[in-house]
């Protein structure tokens, strides 16, 4: 049984950073007012001085971790080893949770011991806009699953979702490869190759204030990492076909593909040697998301 009040003593907060002092203290302090009072490990991302002293001075954080290198996503797997609870919720600098979700994502955890992530409600800046993430999410076609609370999904948002610290750890975390753009769909992946089961809860809710164009700067990593995660994971003719269609944006002229076609060219040796395909069961569901919309497999976060 959960406690009903006061600290809750199951779940850790894990924040990377990277020189924005200003919307990291503003997370800090929007953790800290939780009731549930989590403790918060910071992973500063190779920020300047001023990122450490808001890290140290203030009382939420109980681990600040520099690795002396902007590892990007890979950050949140440092976060995790350090973690003293069985479940952890990630927040980026420019996102935090709503009172009550980390207490209701624990006992979910708790109840359905399969459930080995679960992704939130994203709501968006100062109006509450509702993340068009949320609705995807919510129309996954994948089919219910007895031993699961919530709708079954192959992806999620990643500053807006808790994890089962040894899911995570035995899916081996964000893969080092793709640094950051799209990452979340591996981790998926390799989630459920391993038998945990992933779903979406609206009933848990994180707030997200982006920086404006914060995700635009990020296009050519998404369109890189599509490709990539494709090559690691499912058969080789779906990734050959999303390597044809980047190699077409990049002959049009699309914003970021040639970049992308370029990054991807410098990592499919190492893409190619540590390819492992999924199992039949979660390629079935893959294909299944392919099917649902075919013009955005492979990016959609389902």
């Amino acid at each position: 049984m959960s406690p009903q009040a006061g600290r809750d003593g199951r779940i850790t907060v894990a924040v990377i950073t990277r020189d924005r002092p200003d919307s990291l203290l503003r997370t800090l302090d929007a953790l800290t007012a939780l009731p549930e009072r989590p403790p918060v490990v910071v992973v500063d991302n190779g920020s300047d001085d001023a990122t450490r002293e808001v890290v140290r001075a203030h009382p939420t954080v109980v681990r600040l971790i520099r690795p002396g290198a902007n590892t990007g996503a890979v950050g949140r797997n440092l976060a995790v080893r350090e973690a003293a609870t069985p479940y952890v919720a990630f927040s980026d600098d420019d996102s935090w949770w709503e009172p009550g979700s980390l207490r209701r994502a624990a006992d979910l955890l708790d109840a359905y011991p399969r459930l080995g992530l679960v992704a939130a409600r994203t709501l968006v800046g100062p109006d509450r806009a509702e993340d068009p993430i949320n609705a995807v999410l919510a129309a996954s076609p994948l089919p219910f699953e007895p031993d699961l609370s919530g709708r079954p999904v192959l992806g999620f948002l990643a500053c807006a979702c808790v994890v089962r610290r040894a899911a995570f750890l035995d899916a081996g975390g964000y893969h080092p490869l793709l640094f950051f753009g799209g990452e979340e769909t591996l981790l998926a992946y390799d989630l459920a190759a391993g038998g945990w089961g992933l779903t979406y809860e609206p009933s848990l809710t994180a707030r997200h204030a982006p920086e404006p164009g914060g995700r635009d700067a990020r296009s050519h990593q998404v369109r890189r990492n599509e490709v990539l995660t494709l090559v690691l994971r499912r058969p080789l003719p779906v990734a050959l076909r999303a390597g044809a269609r980047l190699a077409a944006s990049a002959v049009s002229g699309a914003p970021g593909a040639r970049r992308a076609l370029r990054e991807v060219a410098v990592r499919l040796p190492a893409a190619l040697a540590r390819r492992r395909p999924l199992p039949t069961r979660v390629e079935r569901a893959a294909r299944l998301l392919d099917q649902a919309d075919p013009v955005t497999a492979g990016r959609r976060p389902v």
